[in-house]
């Protein structure tokens, strides 16, 4: 059976080089690494992680913390982190903590019991003594959603994002606009998403000079399904309607409009709908909105990770990344009465 040495010899590097070419650790040049890769897949020979592991004290296993798995955005980034750790031959183990007394479980006995090496928290926000458990284990952590002190973090301007999107319809010359976000977050566990996104909205709207109306500033869970039915609701309602809609998620957002059709409304005419996400489902409705790219963070999250691993360092350094979006403009946002 073929050996790591036979491998170094068939490429031509050392053994050294051939190993950080299958491990994925350090640095190996690409055509060295395309060398090595074809010389083992020739002579047919298959790594020992069990081996690698033991002789490195590592595990080579990634953990991915995150509250949801089966809504788009945690699976986009989930994909994205997957794709990242299969190119260097980690693995991941999955955590959920959707359901009620799972986020204490995960955090105070998988991650504990479990050999990672290093962890990915999406949308979780870890309190002082939460974050000293997994520090205690000597655990490197990126945080994404939000800011922990001392951990190095991809996070989104929540508040930029909600004034840049009130401002494109004030720039078109919107005054009466509505608001579709999420409940303001009153728990530590979460990081406040809705409360920024919304304070957002009503500072552009009063930096151009226009009161936000209570009735029109509502509340869903960021679905198609209750999108639709809130944006209903605000449509149907007699008096005063407004000519356009901020929404926090474009989930939301293709829900209102939905909404907006069924009720004999025109979209962009009518009503103006803009959203946050970048989610593919608001093409298919001409949706306006800022795409975040979430499989990219998840990718950046794990190179970050990895790129620590590999360096050997003691503590990685607490980082703060603003993710980059893209501002899309469809068919949903025009001049009022366009």
């Amino acid at each position: 059976m073929a050996g790591i040495k036979d491998v170094a010899e068939r490429a031509g590097v050392s053994t050294a080089t051939a190993s950080r070419a299958l491990s994925g650790r350090g640095h190996v040049s690409p055509a060295a690494r395309d060398r090595v890769l074809a010389a083992a897949k020739e002579l047919g020979y298959v790594m020992s992680y069990a081996a690698s592991s033991l002789a490195s004290g590592r595990s080579r296993t990634i953990g991915v913390i995150m509250p949801y798995i089966n809504r788009w955005f945690f699976a986009e980034l989930l994909d994205g982190a997957t794709a990242q750790l299969m190119s260097a031959g980690y693995d991941l183990s999955l955590y959920s903590f959707e359901q009620e007394g799972q986020r204490e479980r995960v955090l105070a006995d998988f991650l504990l019991r479990k050999r990672l090496d290093a962890v990915v928290a999406v949308a979780l926000r870890l309190d002082e003594s939460e974050l000293q458990q997994l520090l205690d284990v000597d655990k490197p952590i990126v945080e994404i959603g939000g800011l922990v002190p001392g951990v190095p973090s991809l996070h989104l301007d929540e508040h930029k994002i909600a004034r840049f999107a009130t401002e494109h319809l004030i720039g078109l010359g919107h005054r009466e606009i509505a608001h579709l976000g999420g409940l303001d977050e009153t728990s530590r566990d979460y990081f406040p998403m809705s409360s920024d996104r919304r304070e957002g909205y009503r500072l552009a709207l009063r930096e151009a000079g226009v009161e936000p109306v209570p009735q029109w500033d509502i509340a869903a869970d960021y679905t198609v399904g209750d999108g639709y039915k809130k944006a209903k609701q605000l449509l149907a309602s007699p008096g005063r309607r407004p000519t356009a809609l901020f929404c926090s998620s474009d989930e939301m957002a293709v829900g209102a409009i939905l909404a907006a059709r069924d009720l004999g409304f025109r979209v962009p005419a009518d009503l103006s709908v803009i959203g946050v996400d970048g989610n593919p489902l608001g093409e298919t409705v001409g949706l306006t909105t800022v795409a975040q790219f979430p499989a990219r963070q998840g990718m950046q999250a794990v190179r970050m990770l990895l790129d620590h691993l590999a360096s050997g360092a003691g503590s990685m350094p607490a980082d703060s990344i603003t993710v980059e979006t893209q501002f899309v403009v469809r068919s949903s946002t025009s001049v009022p009465g366009a």
